[in-house]
């Protein structure tokens, strides 16, 4: 069964100096066209009648950018094509400053009942080295909005390692972002993408970022600020306060389906992933003609399923549920991983209980080590068939 739905809207006012997500300057025309595209592309590949899904994402890009004509055709198209009665999460990303009263109504009546706040710092200064167009009074400004159409699940993006950012520094911002008592946040450690302002300043030697210790030091901080205020790390990067985690991106790290609709954007079906043309022209041009407008598809067999099941499931506070592998893949874990299990515990990075197998607060710290070790080659598997 597909339980999600992932809608991307590569439109924005402003580019950031960091991001690497398929997206272009907002232009009218352009974006108008382009939801046309969009529009078809969801019509050809979802069934007819009102599909139930758990959740849907709306992410970007900034799809608050879009006019209110353009999102009324979005979501009337969302409304006819699932049931939005029985989603128990809808999610629109959204720059502080980008919405306003007109649109948060709009999309409340569409059934939009959560938010993504792209804060990333609580500075400024800091803002306008990254590129965003908002300043620290909007983050407020948006909030107070927000609460008024009496929406309270809110969720908050920072990013830290950051130029020239501190320890202390970054302890402001999670002291700010805390203040506003929201019931979920995402903080993550600042990544230097290719084809990007900061990769090339990077590249010349022109971007000043913090010390490794002192990343280790404000991941270390974050985590402590947010279980002193009562917000659980579900997931990595991820914080909440209890029935507020993302449904949807659990479906992403419990390898659960989802469509992925939209330039540049990712579904997971039985069997396969896929990939959507990234350019703009190109994708509006296929996904007219005839709803395809599938760059690449990558075929899921056994051994990328239980890849991807420990890539991803470890990043869960919960980790990889024993009794949930056994029913999925129909033998247990101990016969593919015991070895790596073992060691990792030995290490100190993974611990083990009746439930299964998680991550350890140093092990979280060493993470993609940790994934690595969970690599196969098909020889590995030779004993399961």
């Amino acid at each position: 069964m597909i339980s999600s739905v992932y809608i991307h809207i590569p439109f924005c006012r402003y580019i950031c100096h960091y991001c690497d997500f398929t997206k272009f300057f907002y232009n009218e025309a352009l974006a108008t066209e382009y939801i046309d595209a969009l529009v078809n592309e969801m019509k050809q590949n979802v069934p007819r009648g009102k599909q139930k899904v758990r959740t849907i994402y709306i992410g970007g890009g900034t799809p608050t950018s879009l006019n209110i004509a353009q999102l009324t055709t979005l979501f009337n198209a969302i409304v006819d094509l699932f049931d939005i009665n029985h989603c128990e999460e809808f999610t629109i990303e959204a720059n502080p400053g980008d919405i306003d009263p007109e649109k948060i109504q709009l999309l409340r009546g569409y059934g939009v009942n959560r938010f993504s706040l792209g804060v990333q710092v609580f500075d400024d200064e800091m803002l306008r080295e990254l590129g965003r167009a908002h300043t620290v009074k909007d983050v407020y400004e948006t909030v107070h909005w927000l609460k008024q159409y009496h929406y309270d699940n809110i969720s908050i993006d920072l990013i830290y390692s950051l130029p020239h950012q501190t320890v202390d520094h970054f302890q402001h911002t999670i002291d700010e972002a805390l203040s506003f008592d929201l019931p979920h946040y995402s903080s993550y450690s600042l990544q230097i993408e290719p084809k990007t302002i900061f990769y090339n300043r990077h590249k010349k030697g022109q971007l000043h970022r913090p010390p490794h210790e002192d990343e280790v030091e404000m991941y270390m901080r974050l985590q402590q600020s947010m279980h002193d205020k009562g917000l659980i790390a579900y997931e990595i990067s991820n914080f909440a306060k209890p029935g507020y985690e993302s449904k949807h991106n659990l479906t992403y790290w419990s390898n659960d389906y989802y469509y992925g609709f939209g330039a540049g954007a990712h579904g997971y079906l039985p069997g396969k992933r896929t990939g959507n043309i990234r350019p703009l022209p190109a994708y509006i041009k296929q996904a007219m003609k005839d709803g395809q407008p599938v760059l690449q598809v990558v075929p899921i067999g056994l051994k990328e399923k239980l890849e991807e099941e420990f890539f991803l499931g470890l990043r869960k506070l919960t980790g990889v549920d024993k009794k949930l592998f056994q029913e999925r893949y129909g033998f247990s874990y101990d016969d593919v991983y015991r070895k790596q299990i073992d060691e990792l515990i030995h290490k100190g990075w993974l611990a083990e209980n009746a439930s299964g197998v998680h991550l350890t607060e140093q092990g979280r710290l060493f993470g993609n080590d940790v994934f690595e070790k969970f690599l196969l080659d098909e020889e590995d598997l030779n004993h399961l068939r």
